[in-house]
């Protein structure tokens, strides 16, 4: 399948693994980690996508997911002691446009980075184009 060739093209260029289950391909990326003395925080990227032959159309999902545990100083949203927090964010019906620095305040106190997930979107969109799919954005993955 000439779609999947050409996804797998970019998905490849990011470093990842991408897994199918069911007909769901899937990857994710590590875009932050901080770890601290017993505790450790981290910030990732997530997308999902099926291909649906029958419908000549490619159904896309993201989000990014931060999460942190272990013993705290006080400082930051996990508060003094032990603890554990998970956060997801999700984006809206046309997608979140920008860089992930701008979704971060813990991680973007003590790091500078960015990773522009607007432009994974844009890539897979253009290939779906490209082979003659539709692209379909999902918010939340149902339907996928």
């Amino acid at each position: 399948m000439a779609i999947l060739d050409d996804l797998k093209e970019i998905i490849s260029g990011m470093d990842v693994e991408l897994r199918e289950k069911k007909g769901v391909f899937s990857f994710e990326k590590v875009i932050a980690e901080r770890k601290a003395f017993l505790s450790r925080k981290k910030l990732t990227y997530a997308a999902r996508f099926r291909i649906d032959v029958e419908k000549a159309e490619l159904r896309f999902t993201e989000m990014l997911k931060e999460s942190g545990f272990g013993i705290s100083s006080g400082e930051g949203d996990i508060g003094p002691g032990f603890g554990f927090k998970k956060e997801t964010y999700s984006s809206s019906s046309k997608g979140r446009e920008g860089t992930i620095t701008e979704q971060s305040v813990s991680f973007g106190k003590k790091y500078s980075y960015t990773f522009n997930y607007g432009e994974i979107r844009a890539k897979v969109e253009e290939i779906a184009g490209k082979n003659g799919y539709a692209f379909r954005y999902l918010v939340t993955g149902v339907g996928l």
